[in-house]
């Protein structure tokens, strides 16, 4: 039994994840995280239901699931922000957790959010001013927080243009892989208006638990954990999947020459979870 976060968050479920399984031995449970994909409403559809949309709210939501299909305990796996939305599932209920399946490994903490949002800006100054002009900030504003008001904006106009230069930023940090392009989500309104809405939502307050999710490692101990992250992933420094790594003793770290969740990565990760799934 395998239990599968996507990532975002907004990204919402699909196939891809299912292919992750073998279906003649394995089952798979996806789900649309609240506000995204086929769960209704969407965030864009009313925005006031973010006040509502938090990690402590979606972890109900999984353990909802969990009872409705009557499953006693499943191995959890997810992908960047997946990632740290099943970790907090993981220390949260190590009791229903058989193993843990993570890749492009993330915590969303404070400070992961100001390297990808600021500290980034250092590496595509160019790119980073653009973005961090295209919203107004109020004095002493995070560009994050700055998007997230600008994202809940009642004028359309204001959120389109925000939603816009998110992803054009989005496209920048994940842009230095040989053969990159841009990802066709954020050239479609309906499912770039509601990831930036989400994203925005979760970075401005760090996940709402992240910066703590290092320091409760100690809950998985016991657990199987594989954790998968490339090298080369500017996004995601590798130095998050290493001390999530160091402190959860009995854990696996695959490292990959690869960009964030690139293809070597996600098949190591369709490895990890048949072995863990024995």
């Amino acid at each position: 039994m395998c239990r599968w976060s996507h990532g975002g968050p907004g990204s919402g479920g699909s196939a891809a994840h299912r292919a992750r399984i073998d279906p003649s031995t394995q089952l798979a449970v996806t789900f649309d995280q609240r506000g995204c994909g086929r769960s209704r409403p969407l965030v864009t559809e009313a925005p006031d239901i973010l006040d509502t949309n938090t990690t402590a709210a979606q972890l109900g939501d999984i353990e909802a699931i969990r009872h409705r299909l009557g499953i006693e305990r499943w191995l959890v796996t997810g992908g960047s922000w997946g990632s740290t939305l099943a970790l907090s599932y993981a220390q949260a209920h190590p009791e229903r957790v058989t193993g843990v399946a993570l890749v492009a490994v993330t915590t969303t903490s404070t400070a992961k959010v100001a390297w990808i949002t600021e500290a980034m800006g250092r590496i595509f100054p160019e790119e980073w001013q653009r973005y961090a002009e295209a919203v107004p900030r109020r004095r002493g504003e995070r560009v994050v927080d700055a998007y997230a008001r600008a994202l809940r904006d009642p004028d359309p106009r204001v959120r389109a243009g925000a939603a816009a230069a998110w992803g054009r930023w989005e496209d920048v940090h994940v842009s230095l892989e040989p053969g990159w392009r841009p990802d066709p989500r954020w050239q479609d309104p309906a499912v770039r208006d509601v990831l930036a809405m989400l994203i925005t939502h979760y970075w401005s307050h760090a996940g709402f638990g992240g910066d703590g999710l290092l320091s409760r490692m100690d809950r998985l101990a016991g657990i199987p954990g594989v954790l998968i992250h490339g090298r080369r992933d500017i996004s995601g420094p590798l130095v998050v999947a290493w001390d999530l790594h160091r402190a959860w003793p009995g854990s696996e770290l695959i490292v990959l020459d690869e960009r964030h969740g690139g293809p070597r990565a996600m098949a190591e990760l369709t490895t990890a979870v048949a072995r863990l799934t024995r």
